[in-house]
């Protein structure tokens, strides 16, 4: 996921609230905020919670994405050079496999809402092979994800792995979801089995294949990771943990 902070006790930083007009009054943007009430001082102005509708209005005109959750949303921050990359090399190599397939590979522009709590959000990948389901003629709303990947950054993994991955298990068409790390080779997967049980399975072979098992489809990880540098535990800038990321663009 992109740098956009989510859940009471994942906050990093703070970046000060926008204000958007609705019909006269002021609603709040928080900018990687943590989702909570504050109070800023210098406005008077009474701030609403936005219905769902309001919110694919604004969202429907704006410049720049937001999550929405209860009521508020939170603007997302743009994403590293390195995250773009993985995103971009698993949608080519997803795209390639399940080509002549009823599959469709959408990247992070396609928001994903969670039916079931309300979330609406942004995936880094979202795949579905079934006829595709949105919550309304917009087309633009999908419902009905059978695989979504999240690309961690340093911001947003708790979030992906807690509140977020949370969120996602309520999604009843979901069959699998897929962390990437961006710091060394690594892709976890989750994957739902008929009993509604998930098991939980690593790849950190930078030699291997990723293997994407609702889809039925294996990606190596050279392709995973095409043109990112990273450096063994053996060399400098090594953590121990198989592979990290030299001082570098991240």
């Amino acid at each position: 996921m992109v740098d956009a902070q989510r859940g009471q006790s994942f906050g990093e930083r703070r970046l000060p609230i926008a204000y958007r007009r609705l019909t006269g009054v002021a609603v709040a943007i928080r900018l990687n905020a943590v989702p909570r009430p504050i109070e800023i001082a210098m406005s008077t102005a009474p701030v609403q919670r936005l219905t769902p509708q309001e919110y694919l209005r604004q969202e429907r005109e704006a410049t720049f994405k937001s999550e929405y959750f209860r009521g508020e949303m939170f603007a997302m921050a743009g994403a590293s050079r390195v995250h773009n990359l993985i995103v971009a090399n698993v949608i080519r190599e997803a795209g390639n496999v399940l080509k002549g397939r009823p599959c469709e590979v959408y990247p992070s522009d396609l928001r994903v809402l969670i039916e079931a709590t309300g979330l609406y959000t942004y995936p880094d990948v979202t795949v579905t092979c079934d006829q595709p389901k949105f919550e309304d003629a917009h087309h633009d709303s999908l419902t009905n994800p059978r695989l979504i990947v999240e690309v961690l950054s340093d911001s947003t993994e708790a979030y992906d792995r807690g509140k977020k991955w949370a969120h996602y298990r309520q999604i009843r068409s979901l069959r699998e979801y897929v962390l990437i790390s961006t710091n060394r080779f690594s892709v976890e997967s989750y994957v739902r089995g008929d009993d509604g049980q998930w098991t939980f399975r690593e790849m950190a072979d930078p030699h291997g294949d990723a293997t994407f098992e609702s889809m039925g489809i294996a990606i190596p990880m050279a392709e995973i990771y095409r043109h990112i540098a990273l450096v063994s535990t053996d060399s400098p800038g090594g953590d121990g943990l198989g592979f990290t990321r030299p001082l570098c663009d991240h």
